[in-house]
């Protein structure tokens, strides 16, 4: 994985906070968790700062040699102008999460290209890949008889039909994820974030008709492009591969240790993966 410099604005330059915070609170300052759905916490009711948008350029243009259009740069530009005309920041101004963790741009190459994610104050604000010609969805070799992650999550929301999520459905879909994208990291609203929120709400529902099902979370598993002006947005998985033994392994193993009989679930997630495997190995 290749990372672009983490780049932060010099000490001596103002905090957006104390510029900007009693009019903050007055409204009409656009935040970062007016662009960004997937910010929370404290950064998400911080103005964005026209530093902040320099920073997030710097680091763009580091890594692609250029601004993305319509990417999170552009994106913070537009707010910070905004903000600055309003009078909620000055033009040296940076946010104080900003200031000290900075922002980062960093790719992590799978087949067909790279998965590029963006982060600001250590939050993700952007993911998606950037194809490298080949079908990501398919892999470098671009075979298209051999069957993906993804479609085998598919397959197995299909065969789970309403059968409520529960945590080991999460862990090997969160596993399942790792090994389609290479990254292990936190997303909210992607695959895995979905199937932990929906197995924590089954837990408190009362009847199994209030429960969210498998076959919805795991509906259009397979790899999405997300276009420029989307790309803020969070896809279900932003990569995908052909099931090897190696990938059905580790789902396996993540299903059994979240499971009280430390079992396979016939026809569940772990299954369909070893038998997309197995047959891919039977097609080469």
């Amino acid at each position: 994985m290749s990372q672009g410099q983490q780049r932060r604005p010099s000490s001596d330059q103002a905090q957006a906070d104390g510029g900007g915070q009693s009019q903050e609170q007055g409204g009409g300052a656009v935040r970062y968790g007016d662009v960004f759905l997937a910010v929370t916490g404290g950064l998400a009711e911080k103005p964005v700062a026209p530093q902040d948008a320099a920073t997030m350029q710097s680091a763009e243009n580091l890594v692609f040699g250029e601004t993305i259009k319509g990417g999170p740069a552009a994106t913070m530009q537009s707010a910070a102008m905004r903000n600055e005309r309003m009078g909620v920041v000055g033009h040296d101004q940076a946010t104080d999460a900003t200031a000290e963790q900075g922002v980062t741009v960093s790719e992590t190459c799978v087949p067909g290209g790279r998965i590029v994610t963006e982060f600001v104050a250590g939050q993700v604000v952007s993911q998606y890949l950037a194809p490298d010609g080949a079908d990501p969805a398919r892999g470098a070799a671009g075979d298209d008889t051999k069957m993906t992650i993804g479609e085998a999550l598919e397959a197995a929301g299909y065969a789970a039909g309403d059968r409520p999520v529960e945590h080991s459905d999460a862990a090997a879909i969160q596993a399942a994820k790792v090994r389609a994208t290479g990254q292990d990291v936190y997303i909210p609203g992607d695959l895995a974030a979905q199937a932990q929120s929906a197995a924590d709400a089954n837990l408190w529902a009362a009847r199994d008709e209030e429960k969210a099902k498998l076959g919805e979370v795991l509906s259009n598993a397979t790899a999405k492009l997300v276009a420029h002006k989307e790309r803020n947005a969070t896809a279900k998985l932003v990569a995908d591969k052909e099931v090897e033994s190696d990938d059905a392994a580790r789902v396996a193993s993540a299903e059994t240790r979240n499971k009280d009989d430390k079992t396979v679930r016939p026809g569940g997630i772990a299954a369909s993966v070893a038998a997309a495997a197995r047959l891919n190995k039977q097609d080469a």
